[in-house]
């Protein structure tokens, strides 16, 4: 059953994926920066694809970035775990790009912001911006870059049968080619990326359910779905209990009411990898692109969700041995994709193939693309070359990519990313900033009041307390919490812990409690804030929009209805 190889025809199919991205952003480079490469010197143009994005590459873009072996992988490994509840990432994400779209993505094209250290040094000070500079290239690189290339190698290397390190260093290396082109050329090219992205997974989707559907002596995807629900009804709850086993990864209502929309909140609008981008557009286009990936996203859980699911009833049943997974206390979730892939008939395999390489290729390809943008324009140009021509700008943003990529490969092997479950790794580990960061972003939107002094607080701050919630019931007794039903889950027979998205939230309350105060205190003493161009009509989206928006909201109203 498991041929841990791909056949001549599922090349050929590879290969036609290559060809026609490869071939599509040599075109896109060319005709946007002519032969004679007269742009190719533009800074924001190379950073941020100035103008030149239509709503369709901005959604399609977005998506791209977003869903990568972390998606395919690890969030198919947590379906494989704890069922259709980890889909909260995927659809809060949808209704988080509405909000995105309509009150913050205005207020950064209103000031001409082309990097998130730009807004913090507009907003506050530079030493902020400097310090959250640093901090977002060591999480795009030892947490971000780092995971999509460890889980990308894995998976490719179990469908393929090659060599771990050689497919990093074969993923790193067809970003490398697509990066250096600069936005325009991976706006455009993530077009045909989630084109494969989508019609590869919902392929892999509707024959893993189909499999399910024969196994039981029936046949069909819509036989497989409803055997699923039938069979492995626990996968398809979305609010766990406190009892669940899962509850420390998803923690009741805290996945509607509490940290989830900081995850969310922090990830789509505070974040240089995704908003960039949005911000080479004008308003009406960003908001349209970033709609357009709204519903993209209703649709991801269909694509890495469901096939995890798929692969645990397959499992329980027999039907894959339990070597493909590992055994016992080894039970590893995150080999549910590839082992779906490797059941595959020739030639939809060489598709899913590509549309997992697409999905990882694109999402590197990406940060990157944001590494480099930072890096240049936040820390090179800032402090080591303030007269740096616009040439010598976008050189520096090439050899950027470049090194990222091989610390990235360099860095990847050492995380031990498998033994917590991909997906929740990145959540978790990034997690640790989150907090602060929203807190210092969301009041610099919408509180003129807000100082420096508290933004640092909640740069620094937020970390340290994110890391003393974390070790705290090491330490302490918290069991004392257990009646009140949020904070705790054990852990053993006298140890508690928080779970990180409740640890989110608390450290979110008291970044913004304590902002307020030092900022009230500052103000008192006569010190001035730096506040931001905004008016109220930015913010009223066109009617269009509202429609979309609203058609959103009530898709997944009835979907929580559902599987609540």
């Amino acid at each position: 059953m498991n041929q841990h190889a791909l056949s001549t025809i599922d090349y050929i199919v590879f290969f036609v994926y290559f060809i026609i991205v490869s071939g599509y952003g040599i075109w896109v480079y060319r005709r946007k920066t002519g032969h004679d490469g007269t742009l190719e010197g533009n800074s924001k143009d190379y950073f941020l694809a100035e103008g030149s994005l239509t709503w369709w590459a901005i959604g399609s873009s977005l998506i791209a970035s977003n869903i990568s072996a972390e998606q395919f992988v690890g969030m198919s490994g947590s379906g494989f775990a704890m069922g259709l509840a980890i889909a909260t990432y995927e659809w809060m994400a949808a209704i988080t790009l509405v909000i995105v779209a309509v009150f913050f993505i205005p207020v950064y094209l209103k000031n001409n912001i082309a990097t998130m250290p730009q807004f913090l040094s507009q907003r506050y000070n530079s030493t902020v911006a400097m310090i959250m500079a640093l901090f977002w290239l060591a999480l795009y690189v030892v947490v971000n870059l780092t995971s999509i290339l460890y889980l990308g190698a894995i998976a490719i290397s179990s469908i393929a049968g090659l060599n771990l390190n050689f497919c990093m260093y074969m993923l790193a290396a067809f970003a490398v080619i697509i990066t250096l082109g600069g936005m325009k050329v991976i706006g455009f090219t993530d077009v045909i990326q989630v084109f494969f992205l989508i019609l590869g997974g919902l392929a892999t989707t509707y024959l893993a359910l189909n499999l399910v559907a024969t196994h039981y002596g029936s046949s069909g995807a819509l036989s497989g779905f409803n055997l699923m629900t039938e069979h492995a009804s626990d996968h398809f709850q979305m609010i766990f209990k406190r009892d669940n086993e899962h509850y420390l990864d998803l923690p009741g209502l805290t996945v509607l009411l509490g940290g989830m929309w900081i995850v969310n909140l922090n990830y789509w609008g505070c974040n240089q990898y995704i908003t960039q981008r949005a911000l080479g557009a004008d308003l009406p286009t960003a908001r349209s692109g970033i709609l357009f990936a709204a519903f993209l996203k209703l649709l991801m859980p269909v694509i890495v969700v469901l096939p995890g699911i798929a692969a645990y009833v397959l499992y329980k049943q027999d039907v894959f041995g339990a070597a493909e997974f590992g055994a016992g206390a080894d039970l590893n979730p995150d080999r549910a994709y590839p082992v779906l892939l490797n059941i595959l008939p020739v030639g939809l395999k060489g598709l899913s193939f590509a549309a997992l390489t697409a999905a990882v290729v694109a999402s590197l390809a990406g940060k990157a693309n944001s590494i480099a943008t930072i890096f240049t324009l936040d820390v090179y140009h800032k402090v080591f070359k303030t007269d740096a021509t616009e040439k010598q700008l976008v050189a520096t943003g090439k050899i950027a990519v470049v090194v990222a990529m091989i610390l990235g490969v360099l860095i990847a092997p050492h995380l031990g990313i498998d033994k917590k479950g991909g997906f929740q790794y990145i959540q978790e580990y990034t997690g640790f900033v989150s907090p602060g960061i929203f807190a210092m972003f969301i009041l610099g939107f919408f509180w003129k009041k807000t100082t420096s002094t508290a933004a640092l607080f909640a740069t620094i701050g937020g970390f340290l307390l994110s890391v003393l919630f974390k070790f705290l019931p090491t330490y302490t007794d918290l069991s004392f919490l257990a009646p009140f039903g949020f904070a705790v889950q054990p852990k053993g027979s006298s140890i508690y812990e928080i779970p990180f998205l409740d640890r989110m939230g608390f450290v979110f309350v008291i970044c913004i409690i304590m902002m307020v105060i030092i900022s009230l205190f500052e103000n008192a003493r006569g010190v001035k804030t730096k506040g931001l161009e905004i008016d109220s009509t930015m913010f009223k989206p066109q009617p269009s929009f509202v429609i979309g928006a609203a058609s959103i909201i009530v898709i997944l109203t009835a979907l929580y209805t559902i599987y609540w």
